[in-house]
This record gives structure tokens, C-alpha cells and sequence, in this order.
């Protein structure tokens, strides 16, 4: 019904597929880059972070390549689908974007520096695509895990969204909901690190060349 509309739109609850209580298949131990855990529990002292910003295979290795990310894996979140497939994901009947998980160390790297990245490394105010890439999975969302994740992404969308503005762009249709209630579903093993073991693989990620002040110090003068 969806795939039909030359508007993606988001299914309801009752729209929705159901899924299934238990995954069809096994997520890799091990991050084929960073050589860790990929599905928790993680050691004390990391946090975690999840992002949407279009086809998670180079969304996810932005994160990757960041000083102070413990991990990272790909998964479906936002939705209603549960254990969804990629082809689920795909048909727009699960609700979910195609998201990131980012396990950082915030001694090393702060949230406000992650919310930089994602903000720069796609272009925010496109709504229910990214690019060549439409549906309402490449939709940009970020999901927060404590009251200050909260502050902080409603914040750096505020200061992204003068920038752009200043610069022409439209709105930011960015969501920032809670990740509570939204499970993160890893994905397929063959999605993660997905441009590490195919280097030369298809990779739709791009910003709008607009810098986020997220995290730069105030001009002097």
C-alpha cells in the first residue's frame, strides 16, 4: 500500500507488520574494525547513542572513524515492527528508520561532538529521504537516552537550524524522541561495518556542507 505513494508515508500501529518475538537470524560478536563488542552489556563508564541519517552503511562508519567510540552496529529503530528484516525496513510497513548505535567513551569523545557529526554528515531537512535515497526509513532521527541527551540534541537542532537557515536551507525535520519505549533491533550480519568488508559499496551520505556551532568556541572580537 505504501510503495505506492509518491510521498512516503508512515504506517500506523495498527498498519504496521507485526514481526516476530525472536530475530531470524545472529548478530556478529565483534566489530570487524574496532574489535569489540557489538551488542551489549558494555563496560561501566560508556554511553550510548543512537542516530538515523540516512543508509546506515556509511552513516554508521562516520562513527566508526571517531577518536572515543567504543562500538558500533546498525539495527531498525523508531517504528513498531519488532525483530524486523531489512526487506521488512524497506517496504516502509515497519515504521523504522535505518539507525546507528554509537557506544562511546565520553572522556574522550562528548555527546555534543557526536551531535556535530550527525548533524554535518547528512542533510537534515529532507524529510522522509536522504539524497537519492527515499522513505521513510532514511527519515533523520535521534533517539536519547538521558534527560541531558535530550537538552542536548534539542539544543545543537536549535543551533544547526539558524546556520542553515542563514544559509537558505529550510526546517530541520529532524526527530528527537526517547529511546525508551523505541528498541533498537540490530540488523542483518551482513550490514554491519557494511563499507568495511565492501569498501567499495554504495555510500549515499552527504551534508549540506553548512558547519554545526556545536561544540566551537565563540569568535573573539
Amino acid at each position: 500500500m505504501f510503495l505506492n505513494h509518491r510521498t512516503p508515508v508512515l504506517p500506523t500501529p495498527e498498519q504496521a507488520l507485526r514481526g516476530r518475538p525472536v530475530p531470524e537470524f545472529t548478530v556478529p560478536s565483534r566489530h570487524t574494525v574496532l574489535g569489540n563488542a557489538l551488542v551489549g552489556p558494555y563496560p561501566e563508564g560508556l554511553e550510548v547513542a543512537d542516530f538515523a541519517l540516512g543508509c546506515f552503511w556509511g552513516a554508521e562508519r562516520k562513527f566508526w572513524q571517531t577518536e572515543g567510540v567504543w562500538t558500533t552496529l546498525v539495527g531498525y529503530q523508531g517504528g513498531y515492527t519488532e525483530n524486523p528484516t531489512y526487506e521488512e525496513a524497506c517496504s516502509g510497513l515497519t515504521g523504522h528508520t535505518e539507525a546507528v548505535r554509537v557506544v562511546f567513551d565520553p572522556a574522550v569523545v562528548s555527546y555534543e561532538e557526536l551531535l556535530k557529526l550527525f548533524w554535518e554528515s547528512h542533510n537534515p531537512t529532507q524529510g522522509f529521504r536522504q539524497g537519492n535515497d527515499v522513505g521513510t526509513q532514511y527519515r533523520s532521527a535521534i533517539y536519547t537516552h538521558s534527560p541531558a541527551q535530550a537538552a542536548a540534541a534539542d539544543a545543537s537542532r536549535e543551533a544547526y537550524q539558524k546556520v542553515l537557515t542563514a544559509s537558505g536551507h529550510k526546517e530541520i525535520t529532524t526527530e528527537i524522541l526517547p529511546a525508551e519505549g523505541r528498541p533498537f533491533w540490530p540488523a542483518e550480519a551482513y550490514h554491519q561495518q557494511y563499507l568495511d568488508k565492501n569498501p567499495g559499496g554504495y555510500c549515499g551520505i552527504g551534508g549540506t556542507g553548512v558547519s554545526c556551532p556545536i561544540g566551537v568556541a565563540p569568535a573573539e572580537g
